[in-house]
Protein backbone atom coordinates (compact mmCIF):
# COMPACT_ATOMS: atom_id res chain seq x y z
CA UNK A 1 0.00 0.00 0.00
CA UNK A 2 1.04 3.45 -1.39
CA UNK A 3 -0.72 6.54 0.12
CA UNK A 4 1.47 9.94 -1.65
CA UNK A 5 0.65 13.33 -2.56
CA UNK A 6 1.02 17.05 -1.59
CA UNK A 7 -2.06 17.21 1.00
CA UNK A 8 -4.00 20.60 1.45
CA UNK A 9 -2.96 23.15 4.23
CA UNK A 10 -5.21 24.47 6.17
CA UNK A 11 -4.92 25.83 10.02
CA UNK A 12 -8.35 26.46 10.28
CA UNK A 13 -9.85 23.72 8.58
CA UNK A 14 -13.32 22.92 7.96
CA UNK A 15 -12.57 18.97 8.19
CA UNK A 16 -14.68 18.06 11.47
CA UNK A 17 -15.96 14.60 10.96
CA UNK A 18 -16.58 12.37 13.79
CA UNK A 19 -14.08 9.92 12.51
CA UNK A 20 -11.84 12.15 11.48
CA UNK A 21 -11.42 13.98 15.15
CA UNK A 22 -11.63 10.48 16.67
CA UNK A 23 -7.92 9.73 15.23
CA UNK A 24 -6.75 12.83 15.51
CA UNK A 25 -6.96 12.07 19.45
CA UNK A 26 -3.72 9.88 19.14
CA UNK A 27 -1.48 13.13 18.18
CA UNK A 28 -3.40 15.54 21.04
CA UNK A 29 -1.65 13.30 23.70
CA UNK A 30 1.81 13.35 25.38
CA UNK A 31 4.82 10.97 24.31
CA UNK A 32 3.75 7.31 25.43
CA UNK A 33 0.03 7.75 24.25
CA UNK A 34 -1.24 7.66 27.52
CA UNK A 35 -1.81 11.54 29.21
CA UNK A 36 -3.49 13.93 27.52
CA UNK A 37 -1.23 16.78 25.58
CA UNK A 38 -0.53 19.31 28.05
CA UNK A 39 -1.33 22.34 25.97
CA UNK A 40 -3.86 25.38 26.62
CA UNK A 41 -3.87 25.29 22.59
CA UNK A 42 -3.44 22.78 20.52
CA UNK A 43 -5.27 23.70 17.26
CA UNK A 44 -2.82 24.16 14.55
CA UNK A 45 -2.59 19.91 15.42
CA UNK A 46 -6.20 19.96 13.39
CA UNK A 47 -4.14 21.68 10.40
CA UNK A 48 -5.22 19.76 6.78
CA UNK A 49 -1.98 18.15 6.26
CA UNK A 50 -1.78 16.70 9.83
CA UNK A 51 -5.04 14.91 9.21
CA UNK A 52 -4.06 13.17 6.01
CA UNK A 53 -1.19 12.06 7.82
CA UNK A 54 -3.10 10.51 10.09
CA UNK A 55 -5.83 9.45 7.66
CA UNK A 56 -2.78 7.31 5.36
CA UNK A 57 -1.14 5.88 8.87
CA UNK A 58 -4.80 5.03 9.48
CA UNK A 59 -4.84 3.04 6.44
CA UNK A 60 -1.43 1.82 6.56
CA UNK A 61 -1.69 0.72 9.97
CA UNK A 62 -4.74 -1.59 9.26
CA UNK A 63 -3.15 -3.38 6.18
CA UNK A 64 0.02 -4.01 8.06
CA UNK A 65 2.60 -2.27 6.04
CA UNK A 66 2.87 0.24 3.53
CA UNK A 67 4.36 3.31 2.46
CA UNK A 68 3.54 7.15 2.97
CA UNK A 69 4.59 9.65 1.00
CA UNK A 70 3.52 13.47 1.12
CA UNK A 71 4.76 16.75 0.85
CA UNK A 72 3.58 19.12 3.61
CA UNK A 73 4.46 22.32 5.78
CA UNK A 74 7.87 21.62 7.67
CA UNK A 75 5.96 22.94 10.94
CA UNK A 76 5.65 19.80 12.78
CA UNK A 77 9.18 18.83 12.77
CA UNK A 78 10.31 20.93 15.53
CA UNK A 79 6.52 22.39 17.01
CA UNK A 80 6.79 21.47 20.14
CA UNK A 81 2.86 21.15 20.32
CA UNK A 82 3.56 18.13 17.62
CA UNK A 83 5.79 16.02 20.55
CA UNK A 84 2.55 13.50 20.59
CA UNK A 85 2.52 13.35 16.80
CA UNK A 86 6.16 12.84 16.30
CA UNK A 87 5.99 9.96 19.08
CA UNK A 88 3.25 8.24 17.61
CA UNK A 89 4.54 8.38 13.97
CA UNK A 90 7.83 6.77 15.12
CA UNK A 91 5.19 4.13 17.37
CA UNK A 92 3.57 3.08 13.51
CA UNK A 93 6.72 3.33 11.13
CA UNK A 94 10.22 1.45 11.22
CA UNK A 95 11.96 4.37 9.49
CA UNK A 96 10.87 8.27 8.56
CA UNK A 97 13.03 10.65 6.38
CA UNK A 98 12.43 14.15 5.59
CA UNK A 99 14.21 16.68 3.16
CA UNK A 100 13.63 19.91 4.87
CA UNK A 101 13.14 22.49 1.85
CA UNK A 102 12.99 25.35 4.48
CA UNK A 103 11.61 28.50 2.34
CA UNK A 104 9.57 29.67 5.29
CA UNK A 105 9.57 33.62 4.61
CA UNK A 106 7.39 33.66 7.78
CA UNK A 107 10.70 32.81 9.88
CA UNK A 108 13.22 34.95 7.67
CA UNK A 109 14.38 31.68 6.66
CA UNK A 110 18.32 31.79 5.47
CA UNK A 111 20.92 29.64 3.77
CA UNK A 112 23.90 29.03 6.29
CA UNK A 113 26.40 31.11 4.44
CA UNK A 114 23.41 33.93 4.75
CA UNK A 115 22.07 33.87 1.10
CA UNK A 116 18.40 33.50 -0.13
CA UNK A 117 16.70 30.69 0.70
CA UNK A 118 13.58 30.65 -1.37
CA UNK A 119 10.83 28.50 -1.19
CA UNK A 120 9.85 25.76 -4.13
CA UNK A 121 6.37 26.96 -4.08
CA UNK A 122 4.86 30.11 -4.29
CA UNK A 123 3.76 30.72 -0.75
CA UNK A 124 5.48 31.33 2.58
CA UNK A 125 4.74 28.61 4.37
CA UNK A 126 8.24 26.52 4.21
CA UNK A 127 7.40 22.86 3.29
CA UNK A 128 9.07 19.49 4.03
CA UNK A 129 8.82 15.81 2.07
CA UNK A 130 8.23 12.92 4.24
CA UNK A 131 8.54 9.43 3.34
CA UNK A 132 7.21 6.98 6.24
CA UNK A 133 7.98 3.22 5.91
CA UNK A 134 6.23 0.26 7.24
CA UNK A 135 7.56 -2.91 7.28
CA UNK A 136 5.12 -4.97 9.93
CA UNK A 137 8.37 -6.33 11.16
CA UNK A 138 9.21 -3.35 13.63
CA UNK A 139 8.43 -4.97 17.43
CA UNK A 140 5.48 -2.89 18.72
CA UNK A 141 7.05 -1.43 21.45
CA UNK A 142 10.36 0.32 19.96
CA UNK A 143 10.12 3.44 18.21
CA UNK A 144 11.07 3.60 14.28
CA UNK A 145 14.55 5.03 13.30
CA UNK A 146 14.80 8.26 11.95
CA UNK A 147 16.91 10.36 8.85
CA UNK A 148 16.54 14.11 7.85
CA UNK A 149 18.50 16.22 5.62
CA UNK A 150 18.51 19.91 5.16
CA UNK A 151 17.86 21.53 1.66
CA UNK A 152 18.88 25.57 1.36
CA UNK A 153 19.10 27.37 -1.49
CA UNK A 154 17.04 29.04 -4.64
CA UNK A 155 14.65 27.43 -6.17
CA UNK A 156 16.17 25.60 -9.35
CA UNK A 157 19.12 24.52 -7.22
CA UNK A 158 16.35 22.71 -4.78
CA UNK A 159 14.31 21.36 -8.35
CA UNK A 160 17.88 19.94 -9.78
CA UNK A 161 18.91 18.29 -6.42
CA UNK A 162 15.57 16.24 -6.27
CA UNK A 163 15.70 15.77 -9.94
CA UNK A 164 18.98 13.78 -10.06
CA UNK A 165 18.94 11.93 -6.28
CA UNK A 166 16.59 9.11 -5.21
CA UNK A 167 16.16 8.17 -1.73
CA UNK A 168 19.20 5.90 -1.74
CA UNK A 169 21.39 9.11 -2.32
CA UNK A 170 20.33 11.59 -0.61
CA UNK A 171 22.53 12.54 2.38
CA UNK A 172 20.75 11.86 5.47
CA UNK A 173 21.64 11.94 8.84
CA UNK A 174 20.04 9.34 11.41
CA UNK A 175 18.59 11.30 14.10
CA UNK A 176 18.53 10.01 18.02
CA UNK A 177 15.15 10.04 19.32
CA UNK A 178 15.22 12.29 22.11
CA UNK A 179 13.03 12.82 24.53
CA UNK A 180 10.73 14.60 25.50
CA UNK A 181 10.13 15.98 21.75
CA UNK A 182 11.32 14.10 19.69
CA UNK A 183 12.22 16.46 17.23
CA UNK A 184 12.29 15.68 13.44
CA UNK A 185 15.45 17.75 13.24
CA UNK A 186 18.77 18.09 14.41
CA UNK A 187 19.53 20.63 17.53
CA UNK A 188 22.35 21.36 19.43
CA UNK A 189 21.69 20.17 22.84
CA UNK A 190 25.25 20.63 24.17
CA UNK A 191 24.19 23.82 26.43
CA UNK A 192 20.73 22.46 27.93
CA UNK A 193 22.42 21.82 30.87
CA UNK A 194 23.66 25.04 31.60
CA UNK A 195 20.80 26.56 30.44
CA UNK A 196 18.17 24.40 32.37
CA UNK A 197 19.78 25.58 35.60
CA UNK A 198 17.96 29.28 35.08
CA UNK A 199 14.58 29.90 36.30
CA UNK A 200 11.58 28.95 34.63
CA UNK A 201 9.77 31.92 33.63
CA UNK A 202 6.82 30.03 33.96
CA UNK A 203 6.84 28.85 37.14
CA UNK A 204 8.21 32.11 38.29
CA UNK A 205 5.13 34.19 37.48
CA UNK A 206 2.27 32.12 38.93
CA UNK A 207 -0.58 33.40 36.82
CA UNK A 208 0.15 33.35 33.08
CA UNK A 209 -1.43 33.27 29.63
CA UNK A 210 -2.52 34.37 25.97
CA UNK A 211 -3.47 38.13 25.53
CA UNK A 212 -6.88 39.45 23.76
CA UNK A 213 -8.58 37.46 21.06
CA UNK A 214 -11.60 40.03 19.59
CA UNK A 215 -12.08 38.27 16.12
CA UNK A 216 -13.33 41.69 14.55
CA UNK A 217 -9.84 43.80 15.14
CA UNK A 218 -10.99 46.02 12.89
CA UNK A 219 -14.21 47.20 14.58
CA UNK A 220 -13.40 46.21 17.70
CA UNK A 221 -10.05 48.32 18.44
CA UNK A 222 -9.97 51.86 16.93
CA UNK A 223 -7.19 54.49 17.49
CA UNK A 224 -10.02 57.60 18.25
CA UNK A 225 -11.84 57.03 21.81
CA UNK A 226 -14.82 59.08 19.52
CA UNK A 227 -15.03 57.01 16.56
CA UNK A 228 -15.17 53.83 19.26
CA UNK A 229 -18.15 55.28 20.71
CA UNK A 230 -19.84 56.20 17.33
CA UNK A 231 -19.20 52.07 16.85
CA UNK A 232 -20.62 50.66 20.19
CA UNK A 233 -24.16 53.51 19.53
CA UNK A 234 -23.95 52.19 16.08
CA UNK A 235 -24.34 48.59 17.48
CA UNK A 236 -26.70 48.96 20.30
CA UNK A 237 -28.93 51.35 18.01
CA UNK A 238 -28.84 49.71 14.26
CA UNK A 239 -30.52 46.04 13.70
CA UNK A 240 -28.06 43.41 12.32
CA UNK A 241 -28.64 43.62 9.05
CA UNK A 242 -27.70 47.47 8.67
CA UNK A 243 -24.64 46.64 10.96
CA UNK A 244 -23.39 44.01 8.24
CA UNK A 245 -23.50 46.65 5.38
CA UNK A 246 -22.11 49.63 7.25
CA UNK A 247 -19.32 47.49 8.77
CA UNK A 248 -19.02 45.45 5.77
CA UNK A 249 -19.40 42.18 7.58
CA UNK A 250 -19.64 39.40 5.29
CA UNK A 251 -19.13 36.58 7.38
CA UNK A 252 -19.67 35.52 11.03
CA UNK A 253 -17.89 32.50 12.88
CA UNK A 254 -18.56 30.66 16.12
CA UNK A 255 -17.49 33.13 18.71
CA UNK A 256 -17.95 36.36 16.30
CA UNK A 257 -21.46 37.54 15.89
CA UNK A 258 -22.90 40.92 15.31
CA UNK A 259 -25.73 39.28 17.91
CA UNK A 260 -23.38 38.66 20.49
CA UNK A 261 -21.25 42.17 20.41
CA UNK A 262 -25.36 43.64 20.45
CA UNK A 263 -26.51 41.50 23.65
CA UNK A 264 -23.07 42.80 25.09
CA UNK A 265 -23.23 46.60 24.96
CA UNK A 266 -26.91 46.25 25.82
CA UNK A 267 -26.27 44.27 29.07
CA UNK A 268 -23.63 46.26 29.95
CA UNK A 269 -23.96 49.67 28.63
CA UNK A 270 -21.83 52.31 26.95
CA UNK A 271 -20.07 53.51 30.34
CA UNK A 272 -16.80 54.94 30.73
CA UNK A 273 -15.24 52.08 32.83
CA UNK A 274 -15.66 50.06 29.95
CA UNK A 275 -13.87 52.30 27.57
CA UNK A 276 -9.94 51.50 27.94
CA UNK A 277 -6.82 51.84 26.05
CA UNK A 278 -5.30 47.92 24.79
CA UNK A 279 -1.59 47.73 23.97
CA UNK A 280 -2.29 46.04 20.21
CA UNK A 281 1.23 46.16 18.97
CA UNK A 282 4.21 47.09 19.90
CA UNK A 283 4.08 50.82 20.84
CA UNK A 284 0.87 51.19 18.91
CA UNK A 285 -2.19 51.66 21.24
CA UNK A 286 -5.92 51.52 20.51
CA UNK A 287 -9.19 52.35 22.30
CA UNK A 288 -11.76 48.93 23.06
CA UNK A 289 -14.70 48.28 24.72
CA UNK A 290 -13.47 45.86 27.58
CA UNK A 291 -16.14 43.72 30.09
CA UNK A 292 -15.75 40.24 31.12
CA UNK A 293 -18.21 38.47 28.67
CA UNK A 294 -17.02 36.21 26.86
CA UNK A 295 -17.97 36.09 22.93
CA UNK A 296 -19.31 39.66 23.48
CA UNK A 297 -17.97 42.25 21.67
CA UNK A 298 -14.66 40.89 22.08
CA UNK A 299 -14.85 36.72 21.15
CA UNK A 300 -12.05 36.13 24.30
CA UNK A 301 -11.53 38.61 26.90
CA UNK A 302 -9.42 36.29 28.47
CA UNK A 303 -10.46 38.30 32.17
CA UNK A 304 -8.82 36.07 34.41
CA UNK A 305 -5.24 37.48 33.17
CA UNK A 306 -5.91 40.75 32.05
CA UNK A 307 -8.44 42.62 35.10
CA UNK A 308 -5.30 42.77 36.24
CA UNK A 309 -4.32 45.38 34.32
CA UNK A 310 -8.02 47.39 35.13
CA UNK A 311 -6.81 49.99 37.44
CA UNK A 312 -3.27 51.30 35.65
CA UNK A 313 -1.04 49.99 38.24
CA UNK A 314 1.17 47.17 36.96
CA UNK A 315 3.08 45.32 34.23
CA UNK A 316 2.93 42.80 32.49
CA UNK A 317 6.30 40.66 30.94
CA UNK A 318 5.25 39.60 27.26
CA UNK A 319 7.33 36.64 25.83
CA UNK A 320 6.30 33.16 23.93
CA UNK A 321 6.82 30.12 24.61
CA UNK A 322 7.31 29.22 21.04
CA UNK A 323 8.48 31.71 18.31
CA UNK A 324 8.40 30.81 14.44
CA UNK A 325 11.08 33.20 13.34
CA UNK A 326 15.05 31.90 12.62
CA UNK A 327 16.16 34.22 15.79
CA UNK A 328 14.47 34.86 19.50
CA UNK A 329 13.78 38.48 19.44
CA UNK A 330 9.79 37.98 20.94
CA UNK A 331 10.16 39.99 24.47
CA UNK A 332 7.86 43.10 25.04
CA UNK A 333 6.30 44.70 27.78
CA UNK A 334 2.85 46.19 28.70
CA UNK A 335 1.12 48.21 31.38
CA UNK A 336 -2.86 47.26 29.78
CA UNK A 337 -4.54 45.18 28.55
CA UNK A 338 -3.11 43.63 25.48
CA UNK A 339 -4.28 41.84 21.94
CA UNK A 340 -3.10 38.24 21.47
CA UNK A 341 -1.04 38.89 18.68
CA UNK A 342 0.94 41.89 20.00
CA UNK A 343 4.39 40.78 19.13
CA UNK A 344 3.83 37.64 17.00
CA UNK A 345 1.15 36.29 14.34
CA UNK A 346 -1.37 33.81 15.32
CA UNK A 347 1.34 30.54 14.48
CA UNK A 348 2.59 31.40 18.23
CA UNK A 349 0.92 33.33 20.58
CA UNK A 350 2.62 35.57 23.00
CA UNK A 351 1.91 34.98 27.01
CA UNK A 352 1.32 37.54 29.34
CA UNK A 353 3.00 37.27 33.00
CA UNK A 354 1.16 39.74 35.07
CA UNK A 355 3.63 41.41 38.04
CA UNK A 356 1.00 41.81 40.21
CA UNK A 357 -2.29 40.10 41.07
CA UNK A 358 -5.53 42.06 42.40
CA UNK A 359 -8.41 40.97 44.32
CA UNK A 360 -11.68 40.37 43.38
CA UNK A 361 -14.67 42.87 43.81
CA UNK A 362 -18.29 42.56 42.78
CA UNK A 363 -18.06 45.75 40.55
CA UNK A 364 -16.38 45.21 37.37
CA UNK A 365 -13.41 47.62 36.88
CA UNK A 366 -13.28 48.74 40.51
CA UNK A 367 -10.57 46.20 41.43
CA UNK A 368 -8.68 47.59 44.70
CA UNK A 369 -5.30 49.11 44.76
CA UNK A 370 -4.35 48.43 48.47
CA UNK A 371 -3.76 44.52 48.75
CA UNK A 372 -2.03 43.42 45.37
CA UNK A 373 0.05 40.60 45.84
CA UNK A 374 3.08 39.75 43.65
CA UNK A 375 2.21 37.27 40.61
CA UNK A 376 5.70 35.37 41.98
CA UNK A 377 6.05 31.83 43.02
CA UNK A 378 7.91 32.64 46.70
CA UNK A 379 10.43 29.42 46.61
CA UNK A 380 12.12 31.04 43.47
CA UNK A 381 11.75 34.25 45.13
CA UNK A 382 14.01 33.04 48.23
CA UNK A 383 16.31 31.54 45.75
CA UNK A 384 17.35 35.09 44.22
CA UNK A 385 17.14 36.69 47.75
CA UNK A 386 19.58 33.79 49.02
CA UNK A 387 21.81 34.27 45.86
CA UNK A 388 21.84 37.74 46.09
CA UNK A 389 22.14 38.60 49.95
CA UNK A 390 18.87 41.22 49.69
CA UNK A 391 15.90 40.78 51.38
CA UNK A 392 12.81 40.51 49.22
CA UNK A 393 9.52 43.08 49.91
CA UNK A 394 6.54 42.90 48.21
CA UNK A 395 6.41 46.21 47.06
CA UNK A 396 9.32 48.66 46.53
CA UNK A 397 11.36 50.61 49.30
CA UNK A 398 14.16 52.64 49.72
CA UNK A 399 15.14 50.62 52.46
CA UNK A 400 18.49 49.54 51.95
CA UNK A 401 19.56 45.94 51.42
CA UNK A 402 15.86 44.86 50.09
CA UNK A 403 14.58 44.18 46.45
CA UNK A 404 11.42 44.59 44.97
CA UNK A 405 8.74 42.42 42.45
CA UNK A 406 9.84 45.34 39.93
CA UNK A 407 13.64 44.59 40.33
CA UNK A 408 12.72 40.96 39.22
CA UNK A 409 10.89 42.07 36.35
CA UNK A 410 13.63 44.46 35.38
CA UNK A 411 16.29 42.01 35.63
CA UNK A 412 14.44 39.35 33.37
CA UNK A 413 13.81 42.08 31.11
CA UNK A 414 17.51 43.17 30.39
CA UNK A 415 18.37 39.22 30.61
CA UNK A 416 15.97 38.72 27.94
CA UNK A 417 17.14 41.68 25.58
CA UNK A 418 20.91 39.83 25.86
CA UNK A 419 21.84 39.53 22.27
CA UNK A 420 24.92 36.72 23.58
CA UNK A 421 22.11 35.12 25.96
CA UNK A 422 19.41 35.05 22.82
CA UNK A 423 22.07 33.51 20.56
CA UNK A 424 23.65 31.00 22.63
CA UNK A 425 20.45 29.69 23.95
CA UNK A 426 18.08 30.43 20.56
CA UNK A 427 17.18 26.78 20.10
CA UNK A 428 15.72 26.18 23.79
CA UNK A 429 14.33 30.07 23.37
CA UNK A 430 12.15 28.98 20.24
CA UNK A 431 10.71 25.84 21.71
CA UNK A 432 9.30 26.80 25.23
CA UNK A 433 9.28 29.64 27.70
CA UNK A 434 12.89 31.14 28.52
CA UNK A 435 15.05 30.06 31.74
CA UNK A 436 17.12 33.06 33.07
CA UNK A 437 20.40 32.67 35.28
CA UNK A 438 20.06 33.53 38.87
CA UNK A 439 22.05 36.69 39.19
CA UNK A 440 25.48 35.78 40.56
CA UNK A 441 25.53 38.92 43.03
CA UNK A 442 24.32 41.62 43.68
CA UNK A 443 26.20 43.82 41.95
CA UNK A 444 25.51 42.05 38.48
CA UNK A 445 21.95 42.12 39.74
CA UNK A 446 21.72 45.71 40.57
CA UNK A 447 23.32 46.69 37.21
CA UNK A 448 21.01 44.38 34.89
CA UNK A 449 17.76 46.15 36.69
CA UNK A 450 18.90 49.42 35.85
CA UNK A 451 18.65 48.74 32.33
CA UNK A 452 16.46 46.40 32.39
CA UNK A 453 13.99 49.47 33.81
CA UNK A 454 14.98 51.72 31.26
CA UNK A 455 13.88 49.52 28.84
CA UNK A 456 11.19 49.11 30.32
CA UNK A 457 9.89 52.45 30.42
CA UNK A 458 11.36 53.49 26.80
CA UNK A 459 8.94 50.44 25.44
CA UNK A 460 6.19 51.41 27.21
CA UNK A 461 7.43 55.53 25.71
CA UNK A 462 7.28 56.55 30.10
CA UNK A 463 10.96 57.65 29.52
CA UNK A 464 12.07 61.33 28.78
CA UNK A 465 14.92 60.51 26.48
CA UNK A 466 11.96 58.96 23.96
CA UNK A 467 11.00 63.09 23.54
CA UNK A 468 14.75 63.91 22.80
CA UNK A 469 13.39 63.21 19.43
CA UNK A 470 16.46 62.47 16.72
CA UNK A 471 14.57 62.72 13.87
CA UNK A 472 12.39 65.49 11.80
CA UNK A 473 9.04 66.05 9.69
CA UNK A 474 10.37 68.93 7.66
CA UNK A 475 7.98 69.32 4.74
CA UNK A 476 4.32 70.31 4.95
CA UNK A 477 1.55 68.74 3.08
CA UNK A 478 -1.50 66.37 2.96
CA UNK A 479 0.18 64.07 5.81
CA UNK A 480 -1.45 61.11 4.14
CA UNK A 481 0.56 57.86 4.27
CA UNK A 482 0.21 56.53 0.77
CA UNK A 483 3.32 54.07 0.65
CA UNK A 484 6.17 53.85 3.28
CA UNK A 485 9.38 53.74 1.99
CA UNK A 486 12.87 53.91 3.43
CA UNK A 487 15.77 56.02 1.56
CA UNK A 488 18.98 57.17 3.10
CA UNK A 489 17.84 57.45 6.42
CA UNK A 490 14.50 58.96 4.85
CA UNK A 491 10.91 56.94 6.02
CA UNK A 492 8.93 58.58 3.22
CA UNK A 493 5.35 58.40 3.43
CA UNK A 494 4.51 59.86 0.32
CA UNK A 495 6.19 61.04 -2.75
CA UNK A 496 7.02 64.46 -0.65
CA UNK A 497 6.97 63.98 2.79
CA UNK A 498 9.29 62.00 5.14
CA UNK A 499 10.68 61.91 8.66
CA UNK A 500 14.52 62.75 8.31
CA UNK A 501 17.69 61.61 10.17
CA UNK A 502 16.07 57.66 11.05
CA UNK A 503 18.78 55.11 11.47
CA UNK A 504 18.45 52.00 9.53
CA UNK A 505 18.88 50.20 13.01
CA UNK A 506 15.84 51.30 14.13
CA UNK A 507 14.14 50.92 10.55
CA UNK A 508 14.97 46.72 10.34
CA UNK A 509 14.89 46.14 14.24
CA UNK A 510 12.42 43.46 15.04
CA UNK A 511 9.46 42.92 18.15
CA UNK A 512 8.95 39.54 17.69
CA UNK A 513 7.84 38.85 14.30
CA UNK A 514 7.20 42.76 13.28
CA UNK A 515 9.48 45.59 12.55
CA UNK A 516 7.37 48.16 14.75
CA UNK A 517 8.81 51.32 13.01
CA UNK A 518 7.31 49.49 9.43
CA UNK A 519 4.27 47.75 10.91
CA UNK A 520 3.36 51.20 12.89
CA UNK A 521 3.47 52.99 9.70
CA UNK A 522 2.16 50.52 7.32
CA UNK A 523 -0.77 50.02 9.57
CA UNK A 524 -1.87 53.68 8.34
CA UNK A 525 -1.92 53.50 5.00
CA UNK A 526 -4.43 55.89 3.46
CA UNK A 527 -4.44 58.03 6.54
CA UNK A 528 -3.88 61.55 7.30
CA UNK A 529 -1.13 61.67 10.12
CA UNK A 530 -1.93 64.16 12.90
CA UNK A 531 0.33 66.25 15.00
CA UNK A 532 0.30 63.67 17.39
CA UNK A 533 1.03 61.07 15.21
CA UNK A 534 4.03 62.56 13.71
CA UNK A 535 5.41 63.61 17.32
CA UNK A 536 4.80 59.63 18.52
CA UNK A 537 6.82 58.37 15.55
CA UNK A 538 9.34 60.38 16.41
CA UNK A 539 8.89 58.69 20.02
CA UNK A 540 9.48 55.06 18.43
CA UNK A 541 12.49 55.95 16.43
CA UNK A 542 14.03 56.88 19.37
CA UNK A 543 13.05 53.96 21.74
CA UNK A 544 14.68 51.27 19.22
CA UNK A 545 17.90 52.90 18.43
CA UNK A 546 17.61 53.57 22.47
CA UNK A 547 16.82 49.58 22.82
CA UNK A 548 19.89 49.06 20.61
CA UNK A 549 22.34 50.63 22.20
CA UNK A 550 21.38 49.40 26.08
CA UNK A 551 21.35 45.66 24.59
CA UNK A 552 24.84 46.04 23.72
CA UNK A 553 25.34 47.74 27.09
CA UNK A 554 23.52 44.46 28.53
CA UNK A 555 26.23 42.17 27.05
CA UNK A 556 28.89 43.49 29.12
CA UNK A 557 27.52 41.71 31.83
CA UNK A 558 28.32 37.96 32.04
CA UNK A 559 24.97 36.28 32.68
CA UNK A 560 26.08 32.07 32.83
Amino acid sequence: MVVMGNPPYSGESANKGEWIMGLMEDYKKEPGGKEKLKEKNSKWINDDYVKFLRYGQQFIEKNGEGILAYINPHSFLDNPTFRGMRWNLLKTYDKIYTIDLHGNSKKKEICPDGTADINIFDIQQGVSINIFIKTGKKKANELGKYFHFDLFGKREMKYNFLSNNSLKTVPYKELENIEPNYFFMEKDFSLKKIYEKGLNIKKLFSLNGVGICSKRDKIAFQEDKKVLLNVLRDFKELSEADLKIKYKIKSESRDQKVCFAKQNIFDFGIKKNYITKINYRPFDYKWTYYTNKVRGFIAYPVYNIMKHFLNGNNFGLITNRQCQTENYQHTFITNTINDLHITETANANPYTFPLYLYPETNGQQSLGTNKRTPNLNTEIVKQIAEKIDLTFTNEKEETEGTFAPIDILDYIYAVLHSPRYREKYKEFLKIDFARIPYPENKVTFWHLVKLGGELRTIHLLDNPIVEKYITSYPISGSNIVEKPEYKGEKVFINKKQYFDNVPEIAWNFYIGGYRPAQKWMKDRKGKDLSVEDIFHYQKIIVALTETDRIMKEIDKYKLY
